[in-house]
């Protein structure tokens, strides 16, 4: 297969898709392209290793379901389940 020309779906940069690329995505049984360049793949893959967007992850306000304290949480409560507090979540963990 020859080499294909894509567009970066970040930065629109154009970048190249390379037949050694293409072999090792088949070989890896990737079904897709890949969508970003290079360069945004890279600080995509570094965002995730820290953790998301600079390293801060968005915290959401909730009443803990088992001892009523305010607290915070990383996702934002639906209402439908239960929240706990760090002290209260912590028994319930198996780890």
């Amino acid at each position: 297969m020859p080499d294909k020309n894509l567009t970066c779906r970040d930065c629109g940069a154009a970048f190249v898709f390379t037949e050694n690329e293409q072999a090792f995505y088949r070989e890896k049984g990737f079904e897709n392209e890949p969508q970003r360049c290079p360069d945004c793949r890279a600080a995509r893959k570094q965002e995730r290793n820290r953790g998301g967007s600079g390293g801060q992850r968005e915290m959401f306000p909730a009443i803990c379901s088992e001892c009523g304290r305010e607290t915070m949480v990383p996702f934002k409560p639906s209402g439908d389940k239960p929240v706990y507090c760090k002290d209260c979540y912590r028994p319930r963990s198996r780890y």
